[in-house]
């Protein structure tokens, strides 16, 4: 088998590339591993963040990639490592083509809305759901002609005479088939949030033992590159933390298709109606995938294990020691005073940046089945299926323990948050820890290009999104899809144009 482009990972990066690689006249095949292309970037929240987008010129926003780059370094400010200067300007300076772009594919985008630190509204919310991406990318790479082989999994690159030069893969009932790429080859397989081989090496034990959002994200494309002598940057780094399970069933406004016949519409709706309207519209889906504020737990509530069992400082910005706990599964506890707390401004349980907050009576209607409630602790423990006893114990030392607690056996004290002593009692659950992504990208250069241990380029080899993110810092929302998108389309028209030269 040959092409002139082959590019292994059908997420948003990988679709973006393809699509980019076919338009600049290459033959082009993509490999996904799974069943259906879709990757982390299906089961995003959806957001990317751009300037000078229709969507700001329609409100009058004057704004600039300048500004863009600038507000960035404020969002990892507090980081002790240095950003990629280069990939954060490539990424600042093509954004805004890349959402023009994908609004030319059928991507409707609601929006844009504020984020701080970002000075100006440049956050845009894919409708309905980040499905939309892959629905219409899909359809657009099929059109240009590109060889979509789902169940077909890239096992090691081809090299030859020094240069990259094909995949070898497997697929199901045919094992090591090889496909030739006479002008490069495109990994855009995500990152390595799934596999625990690789988050034990380069983070912790705990981190290996999270759950991740997206369980096939397993770092081929690392692991591939690698082998012929690249190397990753910031491979420590990730993001995640305690997160309400997912609902049984999918919210109605999940299930909506992405067509755009029905979201034009549906965004004009939005963009007309009161913040009330608007509100009702996204808690219905935001409240599936939000997580709780860690003011929650400043202000007193507590973490128990599925027996009950308090087990860790909640205060913490990720409680590690919940990958040890029974199931993974925990249960925020408060009292009434807390609840009466947490249902108004400015004390909210998760926030949704630029849209709203969710209080206590947003789970409560959109997702009732994590609010646990009862006039004692006994009757408590029994919904949550917890021992009683050890519930009434883990309180009970809670709000003995008191004090600020300065060493490793003062962990579990209340360090002068409320006691939980007023009826009702609540438990928020369960909760997990999920790790959302991991930052650690190959090294590449301003054209992608996949670099070696000395910093070279490994001829015919190019990386974008996740695997390719190169020590670009991407905090806030809206940067990853953003870099996904973007690095995509570039990765994918450089590989194109080397197979021309």
């Amino acid at each position: 088998m040959k092409a002139d482009v082959v590019v292994v990972g059908g997420g948003g990066s990988g679709l973006a590339a393809a699509i980019e690689a076919a338009a600049s006249g290459a033959d082009v095949v993509l490999f996904e591993k799974n069943l259906a292309p879709g990757g982390t970037t299906a089961r995003s929240i959806g957001s990317i963040t751009a300037t000078r987008t229709p969507h700001q010129l329609r409100l009058g926003i004057v704004d600039s990639p300048d500004e863009h780059y600038r507000d960035m370094e404020l969002f990892a400010k507090h980081e002790s490592r240095p950003d990629n200067d280069v990939l954060r300007r490539i990424l600042t300076e093509n954004v805004p083509e890349t959402l023009r772009w994908l609004c030319s594919l059928g991507v409707e985008f609601f929006g844009p809305v504020e984020e701080p630190p970002h000075k100006k509204p440049r956050m845009h919310n894919v409708l309905p759901n980040s499905r939309a991406y892959i629905f219409h990318l899909e359809r657009a790479a099929r059109r240009r002609g590109v060889r979509i082989l789902t169940s077909s999994r890239a096992r090691r690159l081809l090299v030859r005479e020094g240069s990259v030069a094909g995949v070898e893969f497997d697929q199901p009932d045919r094992p090591g088939q090889v496909i030739h790429a006479s002008g490069g080859v495109v990994l855009a397989a995500g990152d390595y949030a799934a596999d625990p081989e690789f988050k034990r090496a380069l983070i912790s034990d705990a981190v290996a033992r999270t759950e991740p959002i997206n369980p096939t994200a397993t770092g081929d494309g690392q692991r591939m590159a690698i082998e012929v002598g690249a190397h990753i940057i910031n491979g420590d780094m990730f993001g995640g933390g305690v997160r309400f399970v997912p609902p049984a069933k999918p919210s109605w406004i999940s299930r909506l298709p992405p067509s755009r016949w029905l979201m034009r519409p549906t965004n004009i709706a939005l963009r007309y109606s009161p913040r009330s309207i608007v509100r009702r519209f996204v808690m219905g889906f935001l409240t599936t995938v939000l997580v709780p504020a860690h003011e929650i737990f400043d202000a007193g509530a507590i973490l128990v294990n599925k027996d009950g069992e308090r087990f860790a400082d909640e205060t913490k910005a990720m409680v590690f020691e919940l990958a040890y706990q029974p199931d993974g599964v925990a249960y925020i506890v408060f009292d009434g005073v807390l609840a009466g707390k947490f249902s108004r401004w400015p004390d909210y349980i998760s926030t949704a940046p630029g849209f709203a907050y969710a209080y206590l009576s947003d789970y409560e209607k959109n997702r009732p089945d994590l609010v646990h409630k009862a006039d004692t602790l006994g009757k408590l423990a029994a919904l949550i299926g917890a021992d009683p006893a050890r519930l009434a114990t883990a309180v009970e030392r809670y709000n003995a323990s008191g004090g600020t607690g300065t060493g490793a056996s003062d962990a579990l004290a209340r360090r002068g948050r409320p006691e939980i002593r007023t009826s009702p009692y609540y438990a928020l659950g369960p909760v997990k820890n999920y790790i959302n992504y991991t930052d650690g990208g190959l090294a590449v250069n301003e054209r992608l290009e996949v670099l070696d241990s000395q910093n070279r380029p490994i001829p015919g080899l190019y990386a974008a999104g996740s695997t390719g993110q190169g020590g670009l810092l991407l905090k806030g929302h809206g940067h990853h899809l953003g870099w996904a998108f973007t690095s995509g389309r570039l990765a994918g028209r450089n590989a194109a144009m080397r197979g021309r030269g």
